[in-house]
């Protein structure tokens, strides 16, 4: 229980950082103030990749919340990073307290783990699991 209970924590936190990042791409920036900022920073089709990103950063981060398709949007968050590290961060080197990579190579890193080892029991993608074997038996 002590590994479903330290997941779903891990769940929580990574989740709630998301969700509020991709929120305040919809509220205090705003979609075209995003993408102005994507344009301006280089990333491919900002016009598709502002939306894109803010929609996958709130959906994704419930999903971490409550553990739903983990694999699903755990790697596809971990690539989001990848993009902020390569389109944002690198360039001010390593530390976050300096704008580095240091806070998206962890984001990244703790959405893969969740991506490959699973949420845990207090997970929905673990309790769907054991409702098929239920069913199944």
């Amino acid at each position: 229980m002590a590994r479903s209970i330290t997941l779903l924590l891990a769940r929580l936190a990574i989740g709630a950082t998301f969700l509020i990042h991709g929120w305040v791409k919809f509220t205090t920036m705003g979609i075209s103030g995003v993408t102005a900022l994507f344009e301006q920073i280089g990333v491919p089709l900002p016009g598709l990749a502002a939306p894109a990103v803010a929609v996958l950063e709130v959906v994704g981060g419930i999903a971490l919340i409550v553990g739903a398709a983990l694999p699903v949007f755990g790697v596809l968050l971990a690539l989001d990073m990848v993009g902020a590290i390569f389109f944002v961060h690198l360039p001010n080197g390593f530390l976050a307290d300096k704008g580095g990579i240091e806070l998206p190579l962890v984001l990244g890193a703790a959405c893969l783990a969740l991506a490959f080892t699973g949420g845990g029991a207090l997970a929905a993608d673990g309790l769907w699991q054991r409702r098929k074997e239920a069913v199944a038996a």
